[in-house]
């Protein structure tokens, strides 16, 4: 709620009092991107005619002034002046609920003090009675005792017992209603707490604040109203993702969400969320590229030089002939931009509140659905067993956007959290499901020879065979994709030969070079074999890597 200050705010000299109109504002509108936001205030407010001063000091102090921009409506807008040292103090106005929580705890410490006291004075009640107990134990030992007649000494007898008797009836009934009161105290202690504890969960807001100074005139008394617009990085959303498979329907469900945080140092209430996949903190503009100078040059006329120029260098006459230096080629390697010109929104119904630096509020962004090619993946040489795999195009027209916060479910069953590499409208994505323990992969090597000599980093001939088993263990046929490798060389003088049995079905797969894959059917308590053997040769004297 937008509420006009009731008192003016003592300015600086620079700032006239007499015609300040001290305002109260809040958040009332962000737009959130990945890494920082937009924020939009609000302020409605009522003035005489004449030139006056709007002045705000409520802004976060992080603020970054630069990025202050500010409309008026309803008066015209003079110069514009924001500062984040000397600001006035702010009238400090605490929520209802705020204001609640703190009579509650005051309530319930009076309630505390007050029943500690009644307990205290119950006890003292006891005490007194056990002092006449010693009182009279005391009386019946005096030294005119003996000299009492029988009559006499009956009737202090008597009156002893009685008020002995009295006094430990009265201490008795005292200690029973403190041991009650304390009982009772337990309930009132576990109160307290967690009365405190609500309090606890009501954020403050920082202290140390902004102060902005619009000045406005007008002909005649107008109301109007005061927009405040500026960016941080105190704020952000995250995309999550819950994935559900139907592994039957050969469907994939995407339930969209974002988790939103903010730590600007105040407290966001009922504001209106808009959320944004524009990255406004990274990469705008295309990277530059310069020049590339590429020379060759003789290496034993470059050593030769090297020779004369450390023989120079030991004799004092460094600096007397400079070689020029062989330029490397200016390469800079930056990020590319993630969204090259598309961007999605997503505008949240009703409002949401934020507390700064505590709460992570999740939002749901509806959810999207597409059809899958479902697949059982296998690397023998890295895994004992194969992973269900679902291969999706995206076609639903939207961005899936990189998060770590992706959870996996095939049929209803939690299977993971893993992160989640983007995916652009149209584009193709394989996305594990967990592993399949049925299906059981076997690699091994069979066969290594390393040469005549036995050293592999000097021989000149290296072979290796090896078998890969996968066996099918569960009760149902899998529609498989085996992975595996051989070297490859780029150099003329390593000869690389390899054999494969059966045949795999891809090579180079994903434009990595050796990387082979076979893909058929395995029914269930069937076992398939592939043979795999490769050769090295390379010239006597060189080395293998």
């Amino acid at each position: 709620m937008l509420r006009l200050l009731p008192l003016c705010l003592a300015l600086a000299p620079a700032v006239g009092l007499a015609d300040d109109i001290p305002l109260v504002s809040e958040v009332s509108a962000v737009t959130l991107y990945p890494n920082g936001a937009s924020i939009i205030r609000d302020v409605p407010f009522s003035m005489p005619a004449g030139a006056h001063q709007l002045i705000l000091t409520d802004l976060p102090r992080t603020t970054p002034l630069a990025s202050v921009r500010v409309a008026v409506e309803g008066a015209v807008m003079g110069s514009v002046s924001a500062r984040t040292d000397f600001v006035p103090p702010r009238t400090e106005e605490d929520s209802a609920a705020l204001e609640a929580a703190r009579a509650e705890v005051e309530r319930l410490e009076a309630a505390m003090r007050e029943a500690r006291a009644q307990i205290e004075a119950i006890r003292l009640e006891a005490e007194a009675a056990e002092a006449r107990v010693a009182f009279l134990d005391k009386l019946g030992e005096g030294e005119g005792v003996a000299q009492m007649d029988v009559a006499a000494l009956r009737d202090l007898v008597g009156m002893i017992g009685e008020e002995t008797l009295a006094a430990l009836q009265t201490a008795h009934d005292a200690q029973r209603r403190a041991d009650t009161a304390d009982r009772d105290l337990k309930d009132l202690r576990e109160e307290l707490d967690r009365a405190r504890k609500a309090l606890a969960a009501l954020v403050p807001e920082r202290a140390d604040r902004a102060m902005l100074a619009v000045a406005v005139s007008a002909d005649a008394a107008t109301e109007g109203q005061l927009t405040v617009t500026y960016n941080t990085g105190d704020a952000g959303w995250t995309p999550v993702y819950d994935l559900r498979l139907d592994r039957a329907g050969e469907t994939l469900r995407i339930a969209r969400g974002a988790f939103v945080a903010q730590t600007t140092g105040e407290n966001w209430s009922d504001v209106a969320m808009t959320l944004s996949t524009v990255r406004p903190s990274e990469q705008t503009s295309p990277s530059d590229i310069w020049p590339w100078l590429r020379r060759i040059f003789d290496p034993e006329d470059l050593q030769t030089k090297t020779l004369m120029r450390e023989q120079m260098e030991d004799d004092s006459f460094a600096g007397a002939l400079a070689e020029p230096a062989i330029e490397a080629p200016v390469m800079v390697e930056e990020a590319q931009a993630s969204f090259d010109g598309l961007a999605v929104t997503y505008t949240y119904p009703g409002t949401v509140s934020v507390a700064s630096g505590a709460d992570r509020v999740r939002l749901a962004l509806g959810e999207l659905e597409t059809d899958v090619d479902l697949v059982a993946q296998a690397v023998p040489i890295s895994d004992p067993t194969a992973f269900l795999m679902a291969s999706v195009t995206n076609d639903t027209g939207e961005l899936i956007l990189p998060t770590p916060e992706a959870s996996f479910y095939l049929d209803g069953r939690f299977i993971g959290q893993q992160y989640l590499d983007l995916i652009p409208a149209g584009g193709e994505a394989d996305l594990s499901f967990g592993p399949i323990d049925g299906l059981r992969l076997t690699r091994t090597v069979l066969d290594r020879n390393e040469g005549d000599r036995g050293v592999i980093t000097r021989s000149n001939e290296l072979t290796e065979e090896v078998r890969i088993e996968v066996e099918n263990l569960t009760g149902e046929t899998w529609p498989l994709r085996v992975l595996d490798r051989v070297p490859f060389s780029e150099q003329e003088d390593l000869e690389i030969e390899w054999q494969a049995q059966p045949r795999p079905t891809e090579q180079d797969v994903d434009g990595k070079r050796g990387v082979l894959v076979w893909t058929f059917d395995l029914a269930p308590g069937q076992t398939q074999q592939i043979a795999l053997s490769h050769s090295l040769e390379w010239p006597e004297g060189m080395r293998l890597r």
